[in-house]
């Protein structure tokens, strides 16, 4: 069963009317605050939160910034009830990618369930689709590489290194392309913190990175991944490099 978040700071009459309206799509649905502390406890059951903006949510700069945090590490998306005001703030914090719908109130909620249960028909059809995690600190970059891995393969998005080390110690995934260049945390740091932990150590890491040139390629190599990939890489090029590599990788389990 799918399990949904309301995120509101106030259990008004309205959000409870949401919770039940949500409940008729046989879903688990969970009522919660935005703020960041009970966010974290329940952020990895949700698959998808709807925000119940008011005008107090603007005074909550942190938690919104927060939550941006999950829905990049995570993957997740957002519907966002509420005025232009708060839809504005919000935006300016979360992606637009991980914004699945935004509605004015009074809801129109026959729109609004219908919009859900398309979305939870959606990922429920991806199931069966391998997983890649893209950590890379230029979130453009992210963004294109997620937007041509889409249809293919279920994606989720890190700008850093330390956010990718949170991100799997929650949820493991079949693949990692991990930028070599990172800032601070540099990708062969990330790929030795994975390699000395027992829970990420098998994940597979093949290296993104900017530089083609034989010194620097032997760099990459030296530190094992399974492979490189050239950031200039066009989408068909890398589609038909990660196929090849899956195929490779299951027919090691056959």
């Amino acid at each position: 069963m799918n399990n949904i978040v309301i995120l509101s700071a106030v259990n008004t009459f309205t959000v409870k009317g949401i919770e039940m309206k949500l409940k008729t799509l046989d879903v688990n649905v969970m009522i919660s605050s935005p703020d960041s502390a009970d966010v974290s406890r329940i952020r990895d059951e949700a698959e998808l939160f709807v925000l119940y903006m008011e005008e107090n949510l603007l005074n909550m700069p942190d938690d919104i910034d927060y939550l941006r945090d999950v829905c990049l590490e995570t993957g997740k998306k957002m519907v966002l009830i509420g005025e232009q005001a708060e839809y504005d703030f919000v935006k300016f914090y979360i992606p637009d990618d991980h914004i699945l719908d935004w509605f004015r109130r009074p809801l129109d909620m026959n729109v609004f369930l219908e919009k859900v249960n398309s979305y939870l028909e959606e990922i429920n059809n991806e199931e069966g689709k391998k997983s890649v995690l893209v950590v890379d600190d230029d979130t453009t970059y992210l963004r294109v590489i997620s937007e041509w891995l889409k249809d293919s393969y279920r994606v989720s998005m890190v700008n850093s290194g330390l956010q990718a080390i949170t991100r799997l110690t929650k949820s493991s995934v079949d693949l990692i392309l991990l930028d070599y260049e990172m800032p601070v945390v540099t990708g062969a740091k990330v790929l030795q913190m994975l390699r000395s932990e027992p829970q990420t150590r098998d994940i597979p890491v093949i290296f993104l990175t900017g530089k083609g040139d034989k010194e620097s390629v032997k760099k990459v190599l030296e530190l094992k991944p399974e492979g490189y990939l050239l950031k200039t890489i066009d989408k068909k090029t890398l589609l038909h490099e990660l196929e090849v590599f899956f195929t490779k990788q299951d027919e090691v389990y056959i």
